[in-house]
């Protein structure tokens, strides 16, 4: 007769509700253990897993979030009367900052780990290589329970400068972010009814849009005998008598197609949202200035990468003395290069994209505008020319070297633009110019 052995369907992470677990027996198996409890944050669901200092762990705990936080708490600042105990977490948004916040009140300990390195030891961890949310919670605990685990200490949002220039950054990029949406509506428009205009004005400068937001059709703006003294209001000296001209010329004589009552109306509503966001992005600006006023840091590094992204730098990094290098403060923005290379592939270089996104996309438009500098420019049109053609990398580039001269600028150096790129500026030009004075010699 055959032998039938009874198959277990519980996985050693199948998760049992935190309401259900029994401390008492749970600290009379880990009696003299100094624990670690992993936690593995969702949106909707926490998952807490117990690792003790022999390694081994626990079934672990589903917690619905914030519904049970509390009971979670409560769990833990019980469990603590009968063995030492910190809790372990990723860096995970804003998700975990309830739980975090309600074990400081607790005063339980809190450590970061690193997300990369639960994704990375995944295999190791028991061979293979999914990820869930119970086995990432025993990882978790484990690796902090290994020493890889940093003090994650709970701050009520600092002061209320830093609190006001927090709301300030985040609603000026809330703002630019939907004014890039409705710029490219404008396009789209203009090309189809007023394709002349992006050669004369820019397409979301101030003149164009609020010509657009008043007339709504550039016939309508060529008919208006005020029109002239209106342009010249909304560009003030930017804009001269003879652009004017053009600029209703342009409008009568346009090829565009020919609008109707609801074209024209879309083409107001477009005009007038960009008019808007755009006075909202001045606002703020002006607020961040008053805000950052006495910021020594902020200020010194603005002639580097400018006010609003010298703000962002320091919201999401921190202060850059903080940092043991410029190499260190460019890694925190997910600016430092990593490959995957094996055997006989060789793979290539590309940036980590660690860290928050909010200070890549301003640093971009930090580049971009340096891009103008001739030292900086001379130096993309020779990566370029060696990337056959392709941009991408030599702004990239760009970005890497300002990410460190806003670290410098920091420490309290003075910042040079001809230092970001020393070997395209007008010492190698000169000695090209010997060099070929020279030969013709």
């Amino acid at each position: 007769m055959q032998e039938v052995i009874p198959v277990s369907n519980r996985t050693p992470y199948s998760l049992v509700d935190v309401n259900e677990v029994s401390v008492p027996s749970l600290a009379q198996r880990r009696h003299g253990q100094d624990l670690v409890i992993g936690v593995d944050v969702a949106k909707g669901e926490l998952v807490a897993c117990v690792v003790g200092s022999d390694r081994s762990f626990e079934r672990p705990w589903r917690v619905k979030s914030p519904g049970q936080v509390r009971t979670l708490v409560d769990q833990l600042t019980q469990l603590r009367r009968h063995c030492p105990l910190v809790v372990a977490m990723e860096s995970s948004g804003t998700y975990g900052d309830v739980l975090r916040q309600a074990l400081a009140d607790a005063g339980v300990e809190v450590r970061r780990v690193s997300a990369k390195a639960v994704k990375d030891y995944s295999e190791t961890f028991d061979g293979v290589p999914s990820q869930h949310d119970g086995k990432d919670a025993a990882i978790i605990g484990t690796l902090a329970q290994s020493g890889h685990g940093k003090t994650w200490a709970w701050h009520d949002r600092d002061d209320e400068a830093s609190q006001a220039l927090r709301y300030f950054v985040r609603r000026l990029d809330t703002a630019q972010r939907i004014k890039q949406v409705f710029c490219g509506k404008l396009e789209s428009l203009l090309a189809r009814h007023w394709p002349e205009a992006s050669a004369l004005l820019s397409q979301s400068g101030a003149t164009l849009t609020r010509a657009l937001h008043r007339w709504g059709n550039p016939r309508l703006l060529a008919a208006d005998e005020q029109a002239p003294a209106l342009l010249k209001g909304f560009g003030g000296h930017y804009l001269s008598e003879q652009k004017i001209g053009r600029v209703i010329d342009s409008a009568r004589s346009t090829v565009g197609v020919r609008m109707n009552a609801w074209s024209i109306r879309e083409m107001r509503d477009v005009a007038g949202a960009i008019v808007k966001q755009r006075k909202r992005i001045l606002r703020c600006r002006r607020e961040l200035k008053k805000l950052t006023r006495n910021n020594r840091v902020i200020q010194a590094q603005a002639p580097a990468v400018g006010l609003v992204t010298a703000c962002v730098l320091w919201m999401c990094l921190g202060d850059p003395l903080n940092y043991p290098s410029a190499a260190a403060y460019r890694k925190a923005m997910g600016l430092n290069l990593k490959e995957r290379s094996s055997g006989m592939h060789k793979g290539k270089l590309s940036l980590s994209k660690r860290g928050q996104r909010l200070t890549r996309k301003w640093l971009y438009f930090s580049a971009l505008r340096w891009m103008k500098e001739p030292s900086v420019k001379r130096w993309m049109e020779n990566k370029k020319q060696r990337d056959g053609g392709r941009g991408g990398k030599a702004v990239v580039g760009v970005m890497r070297r300002v990410a460190l001269a806003a670290w410098h600028a920091g420490q309290g150096a003075v910042f040079d633009p001809k230092r970001l790129f020393p070997g395209s500026g007008a010492r190698r030009s000169a000695q090209a110019a010997q060099s070929g004075g020279a030969t013709m010699n």
